[in-house]
């Protein structure tokens, strides 16, 4: 296995939230906010974390924070700018809004490195999760070529690079939630207390 020294944990905190109306990161779970799930998810198995955001409410949290290199370019720019930053060959990349992810499903990811693999991403249910992710970082190459083209769609970016889907179990079925509305917010809460 990887060793911890040789990755970083990335978390996307960057996005407009939209749909949910506020950011959230800091949404909460049990008097937890969500970004501290990703934090304890990502803390036994990486050498650094960074966190990807503009907002400085996030260096609170004691973390190297860096900005977007692209504003307003959605996940692709995320990743770029976290892969920038970060000094490791092996880079586990998560999005902020995922409560109930934990370590056991990360792990499986870097069990899962092999020569050849650019990307070792999560599938769940048939659907594939470029944001509970491992990434080589020399992808940013790739990925900055992309932005430079104006284009934002993360799935385009992902199947220009060598990738592999690791798929989860049906007992890790919720560990992958994500919430973009109440309604999946009141989902999760549902779950989280049974």
């Amino acid at each position: 296995m990887v060793n911890k020294k040789d990755i970083t944990g990335i978390i996307l905190a960057g996005g407009k939230s939209s749909r949910m109306g506020t950011d959230k990161s800091f949404l909460m779970l049990n008097e937890k906010p969500f970004i501290q799930y990703s934090i304890e998810a990502l803390k036994p198995l990486v050498s650094e974390i960074i966190i990807v955001s503009d907002n400085q409410n996030y260096d609170a949290f004691g973390f190297k924070r860096v900005n977007d290199i692209t504003k307003n370019a959605g996940p692709i720019a995320g990743i770029c700018s976290g892969l920038e930053a970060s000094s490791t060959t092996y880079n586990l990349i998560l999005s902020c809004d995922i409560p109930l992810i934990n370590s056991e499903i990360l792990k499986k990811l870097i069990h899962a490195v092999d020569d050849d693999s650019e990307i070792i991403q999560i599938e769940n249910q048939g659907k594939t999760m470029p944001l509970i992710a491992l990434y080589k970082r020399h992808i940013k190459d790739i990925f900055n070529d992309f932005l430079q083209k104006n284009e934002r769609r993360l799935r385009i970016a992902v199947k220009a690079c060598n990738s592999k889907n690791i798929i989860l179990e049906k007992v890790h079925e919720f560990s992958t939630m994500n919430v973009n509305t109440k309604e999946e917010l009141k989902r999760i809460e549902d779950v989280y207390n049974r």
